[in-house]
């Protein structure tokens, strides 16, 4: 019985944060296929890799907007289109998806897996990269990600 590679929804968040640790691929790695929206691919304002689909929403995302960005919202509208996993790391985002009943990771998730799945060799020195970045983490999180990474020592 052969296994196959789930397919991910990313936000821009994770993307950009992947792209700045350089871990960008990771998604090509662990998932059959990577989609985002056009709303994201503008957000996002570089290139994507050859290996990101870009889907276009129906406009019912458009209700999530009070709550959220337009990014975060048209991922969480593909998510409950398509039922593939959803990357989004913004608390208030996570939250909508959460109540929505999406299945969700973050970027932080996605390292883990990458640790698990023999892809990176340590998520601590993920966590000392993306401290070199604007991307805040507190000390609790760390923790809780290096727990799930069986890193804590």
């Amino acid at each position: 019985m052969t296994s196959t590679m789930p397919k991910i929804i990313t936000d821009t968040s994770c993307l950009i944060l992947l792209s700045k640790i350089g871990q960008l691929n990771l998604l090509n790695e662990l998932y059959s296929e990577v989609w985002v929206t056009q709303e994201i691919v503008n957000e996002y304002g570089a290139g994507l890799p050859k290996f990101i689909k870009i889907s276009r929403v129906k406009p019912k995302f458009v209700r999530l907007l009070w709550q959220i960005d337009k990014g975060e919202a048209s991922a969480i509208s593909l998510a409950l289109e398509s039922g593939y996993l959803l990357a989004i790391d913004d608390l208030k985002a996570r939250n909508v998806a959460f109540n929505l009943k999406l299945k969700i990771t973050g970027t932080l998730g996605l390292l883990v897996k990458a640790k698990k799945s023999g892809l990176i060799d340590s998520v601590k020195d993920q966590l000392k990269a993306i401290e070199k970045t604007d991307f805040r983490l507190s000390e609790d999180v760390k923790k809780i990600v290096l727990i799930q990474a069986n890193e804590l020592n």
